[in-house]
């Protein structure tokens, strides 16, 4: 009788701080931040809450890890490329700021996170990037906070809203259908009351979040390059 020959088991890969960092990243996308738990990461990886501990000491310190590694992610893919090196300050604050919306809209809960902890390393990044391009652009330096915390609140301002629009709408309706059932009861407004909204009415029906993103900051940029031109380091 032939003896059957048994295949070695697969080897699991050890866990890391990365894996379970990963793991989160993939549970708060399908399910958001209310279902992060350390049980449902522990089902996840295979493994028991108290390895996870091991390595992460509780939920605040794994978001921030996991808000963490999508911006430091971005902002290496936003900053290293040839063309962005080659890139104007304008380009690049672009540039960034569009990596920063596109990773909110992909990754909802990286909004809450990076406005709640304004002093941890996720936002800083950000920060960081945008006063370097600041300074890069000529501002003066008693300006140059101004200008970057202007830029900074108006990227997590507009990608916060537009992911928790995303969130409200895509529940029941789709983005088209949403837009064309507030652009209809705007146009059906009282028009001694609102003669402006229902005048743009048909512009909200029809409008790209992300081209507007860009056209807003197109004008924070220009208000700071017309009020604070570059400074000329030449003496005259």
């Amino acid at each position: 009788m032939a003896t059957r020959t048994r295949r070695p088991e697969r080897r699991e890969e050890p866990l890391s701080r990365q894996r379970i960092v990963e793991a989160a990243i993939a549970l708060l996308d399908t399910a958001g931040e209310g279902a992060l738990t350390f049980r449902a990461l522990a089902e996840r990886l295979a493994t028991g809450p108290g390895a996870i501990y091991w390595h992460v000491t509780g939920k605040d310190e794994l978001l921030n890890a996991a808000t963490d590694a999508v911006i430091a992610t971005m902002t290496a893919d936003t900053t290293s490329t040839t063309s962005t090196a080659a890139a104007t300050p304008q380009e690049a604050i672009r540039t960034l700021a569009l990596g920063v919306f596109d990773a909110i809209d992909a990754h909802p809960w990286i909004g809450t996170q990076l406005a709640r902890a304004p002093s941890q390393s996720p936002l800083l990044r950000v920060f960081e990037h945008l006063g370097r391009h600041i300074q890069t652009l000529g501002v003066p330096h008693p300006a140059q906070f101004t200008a970057a915390s202007a830029l900074l609140n108006y990227i997590l301002g507009v990608g916060g809203q537009n992911a928790a629009n995303a969130r409200g709408h895509h529940q029941h309706t789709s983005r088209t259908e949403f837009l064309d059932t507030t652009a209809t009861s705007w146009a059906n407004l009282d028009p001694d009351e609102y003669p402006f909204t229902r005048n743009v009415a048909d512009q909200l029906r029809h409008h790209d979040d992300r081209t507007e993103f860009l056209a807003g900051l197109d004008l924070i940029l220009t208000g700071i390059t017309t009020r604070h031109s570059p400074i000329d380091p030449t003496p005259s």
